[in-house]
């Protein structure tokens, strides 16, 4: 396993993380996974043994059962990990049961903390834009966690350019706590954060964590253009996130050639393209079986070739789009030709 800082910070985490989505199974989690303690104790176990340091949940996940669940299969382990969670989802029928105004955030976490069995969040992440607060007053709230030790840093999940870098601005000005990491969907289906979201984060150094890095199980190789997946499968019940089939299969057949030139799958062709990208820090697994967890920390190991690389960049290449192409364009005569 190789780890990579978070950001600009010195903590350092595993270049996979488990994602603990798939516990629990209540409500509308229930197409995600429906993993129980056992489950939870032996996939977490085996991530511990593969060396992983980093862990993902948040508080709406099958209502607060994923938390319960992760902070009793690291149990004595805690100490020896990063463990990450969320706050904004709905924990409630109650009119502020939801959102990042300083009553929820307070509630919110003082119950994670009492479900994941921990006196610290290692990373608090908003989970996602609240446009009903004050973006100052959300900021001043976390910051205030961070001065009280039950949180150590802060990430976000699911924010718009804009939204991000105005976070990042009233942080420096206010002297709070700034976002460290953002949380994003990502794939080599999907790779529309690289328009405005990946030159931020590399210019403001912010640390990027992939979520559903297989788009939702559709780049597990079980979706073909002659064949919709096996029957019972995650994306027959939750079709998300949305997929640009054509594109989507016209990578998906790259990938199997290299796939098999290899000697792996197709999942973990698609996970290993992510970790080969600069501006990756970690890539999240969300395994429903100990089969597919195994395949998916492979991923860590297997080295594409730069041909390999190249043909997986062309077929997946978002279309030029202004101003990008002409950001390009004038950049181009700013640096001398190098040898």
């Amino acid at each position: 396993m190789h780890y990579r800082p978070l950001g600009r910070t010195g903590l350092f985490v595993s270049e996979l993380c488990f994602g603990a989505m798939t516990f629990g199974g209540e409500g509308f989690w229930k197409n995600i996974g429906q993993q129980g303690q056992a489950e939870a104790d032996a996939l977490v176990g085996r991530c511990l043994d593969a060396g992983i340091n980093f862990f993902d949940t948040a508080n709406v996940y099958s209502n607060g059962q994923s938390e319960t669940l992760l902070g009793k299969a690291l149990a004595a382990k805690r100490s020896q990990v990063v463990l990450a969670t969320k706050v904004r989802g709905r924990m409630g029928p109650g009119l502020n049961e939801v959102g990042l105004s300083r009553y929820h955030i307070f509630e919110a976490v003082h119950a994670s903390l009492q479900r994941l069995g921990t006196d610290h969040i290692d990373l608090l992440q908003i989970h996602g834009y609240d446009a009903a607060t004050p973006l100052d007053e959300t900021l001043r709230a976390l910051d205030d966690l961070v001065r009280q030790g039950k949180v150590r840093y802060l990430g976000a999940s699911n924010l718009a350019a804009w939204q991000l870098m105005k976070a990042l601005g009233l942080s420096d000005s206010k002297h709070l706590s700034r976002f460290e990491s953002l949380q994003a969907y990502y794939s080599i289906a999907g790779r529309d954060l690289e328009r405005e979201l990946v030159p931020l984060m590399k210019d403001q150094q912010v640390g990027l964590m992939v979520w559903s890095p297989l788009a939702g199980g559709f780049l597990s190789g079980k979706y073909r253009r002659d064949s919709q997946g096996p029957e019972g499968s995650r994306r027959a019940a939750f079709d998300f996130p949305p997929v640009d089939r054509e594109r989507a299969y016209n990578a998906i057949d790259v990938m199997d050639g290299i796939a098999k030139e290899q000697g792996a799958t197709v999942a973990r062709v698609a996970l290993a393209w992510l970790l080969h990208q600069p501006h990756v820090t970690t890539v999240i697994l969300g395994a429903r079986t100990a089969a597919q967890l195994e395949d998916n920390l492979a991923a860590a190991e297997l080295r594409l070739t730069p041909k390999q690389l190249e043909q997986l960049d062309a077929v997946s290449r978002l279309p030029a789009e202004y101003p990008g192409w002409m950001l390009e364009r004038q950049g181009a005569d700013r640096f001398p030709p190098t040898r």
